[in-house]
């Protein structure tokens, strides 16, 4: 059975699936945090789908610096490197997630302020720990391909995966080398060469094959790469191919009916590290480098100019974690479905209807010039007849 990371695990009933209230700071700020603590709760969501990788320490004290430059200094955004216009927006995203947040940072002490940043930090590392212990052991059945893996692989044991093991190898082999390449299989098993966080692994390309030619084609749309997304995202048995979810996931907890960019990247940096032979997850590692990782792939969905393949990437993901939810956004239906011919029928009698309001009173006033007319024919005939007499009588006398 697949391991649950429900996000329900850390909140009461009242607080699953919806919006936290305005109340969300009514406590001591120094209460020991807990699981069911709502900025912990709000943490796991922000590190899943908005950004895994920046303190939240630093991320609030920039932001809250940034704050007043923007607004009592009239410095525009635009002034600042792009690396701190890219970390500021990540900010306001993070305010916009927490109800009442940014009023609470305004007025808090630097000890408050250093509290709240490690609830989030907590919330964030939480989930990664979750989620990275829910996938090593279901990704060993996901690489399988149906067929038993030779070595073994066990669930609860990394030391022989990496490079050590000819499957999980050719996954993490950067796309761009040959992992056929014996030369190249020796140096990555030896530790000899060295993998920079920029050389995508060929796990990220669909089927896993890379077009140097094109390096888009196919680029983040692995089976693999969906499997552990929705094993994160929408339930563990979703993610083994089951119609019906036995449990709410994180997606429907936290209210998520579309995927976002880092959230790709953040399933991507997990299914790395699960199929790696490290056994800590560490942002800075010098074997993994996941955080520069990360941050490239999501240097790479920040590019202006690659914003045509970047939004046909999001909506590929989008009609494979959320079907239903990118189907109820499209107006338009078949022509000869009920829905569409209960419409048309509709259509039609508010048409007639109309078209009845509209040439009635032109009837009406039809008539009353037709009887109009027939008054006037009547009045001028009698004038006529009384002209033609009178005429007469003058002529007899």
């Amino acid at each position: 059975m697949a391991t649950t990371n429900s996000d329900n695990q850390n909140t009461s009933p009242a607080q699953a699936g919806t919006k936290r209230s305005g109340e969300l700071f009514e406590y001591p700020p120094k209460k020991k945090v807990g699981v069911t603590d709502p900025v912990v709760h709000a943490g796991r969501h922000f590190g899943r789908t908005v950004n895994s990788v920046i303190p939240t320490r630093t991320l609030i004290t920039n932001g809250l610096r940034r704050m007043v430059k923007l607004k009592l200094e009239k410095i525009p955004l635009e002034d600042f490197p792009k690396k701190e216009q890219r970390e500021h927006e990540i900010f306001v995203t993070l305010l916009d997630m927490v109800p009442g947040l940014i009023n609470r940072l305004i007025t808090a002490s630097d000890e408050e302020a250093i509290h709240i940043s490690d609830m989030l930090q907590k919330g964030v590392n939480k989930a990664r720990a979750d989620d990275t212990k829910g996938l090593k052991t279901s990704i060993i059945d996901w690489i399988s391909r149906g067929e038993v893996l030779i070595p073994t692989l066990f669930r609860n044991n990394k030391s022989d995966r990496g490079f050590n093991h000819p499957r999980t190898g050719e996954l993490l082999c950067p796309a761009a080398w040959n992992w056929n390449d014996e030369a190249v299989k020796k140096s990555l098993r030896s530790g000899e060469r060295k993998i920079p966080g920029e050389q995508w692994p060929a796990f990220v390309y669909e089927d896993y094959r890379y077009d140097s030619t094109n390096p888009w084609r196919g680029l983040f749309r692995s089976t693999l790469l969906v499997t552990a997304y929705k094993f994160v995202f929408t339930s563990p048995s979703s993610a083994d191919g089951e119609i019906k979810a036995t449990r709410s996931g994180n997606a429907r907890i936290h209210g998520m009916t579309e995927i976002t960019l880092p959230s790709i990247a953040y399933v991507a940096t997990l299914v790395r590290f699960s199929l790696s032979s490290q056994t800590t997850f560490s942002r800075s590692n010098c074997v993994t480098d996941s955080e520069r990782f990360y941050n490239t792939i999501m240097d790479l969905f920040s590019e202006v100019r690659e914003l045509g393949e970047i939004n046909d990437l999001a909506a590929w993901w989008n009609l494979q974690v959320f079907p239903g939810a990118t189907s109820q956004d499209h107006d338009s239906i078949d022509e000869d479905a009920p829905l569409a011919m209960i419409r048309k029928r509709r259509d039609n009698l508010e048409r007639l209807a109309a078209l009845a309001t509209t040439t009635r009173p032109a009837e009406h006033e039809e008539v009353g010039n037709s009887e109009h007319r027939r008054d006037v024919q009547s009045s001028s005939s009698a004038t006529n007849q009384a002209g033609a007499e009178g005429s007469g009588a003058s002529s007899s006398s």
